[in-house]
């Protein structure tokens, strides 16, 4: 019953569109894809960021990756102002302090 209730909802964010920015972009015909289970290592600050946002939107952090990434991979940014916005209420909460600056420098304690 669970899993019929995610799909229900799924479906309802398909016929609606998702909030984008501030803004609700119409979404297109699902595209199936096969899916796999990973465990990457992240830095907590930036998971927390990341699954506020997915919280947020109403989406889960899998599917918040994929759009980041699909963006990246395409020179777009995957964000507008108010998504900007939102972005750094959550880094201040989570004391997120890191940017673009720290990216291949992280190491672990």
């Amino acid at each position: 019953a669970k899993k019929a209730t995610a799909k229900k909802r799924a479906a309802k964010k398909t016929a609606r569109g998702r909030q984008a920015g501030g803004r609700v972009e119409p979404v297109a015909a699902a595209i199936r894809v096969e899916r796999v289970q990973t465990g990457v290592r992240i830095e907590k600050r930036i998971l927390k960021v990341l699954k506020g946002l997915a919280e947020l939107y109403e989406i889960s952090l899998g599917d918040l990756i994929e759009g980041i990434v699909l963006h990246a991979f395409d020179g777009r940014s995957p964000f507008g102002a108010e998504a900007i916005a939102r972005i750094d209420a959550l880094k201040q909460i989570y004391g997120l302090e890191l940017d673009a600056s720290a990216s291949h420098r992280l190491v672990e304690e």
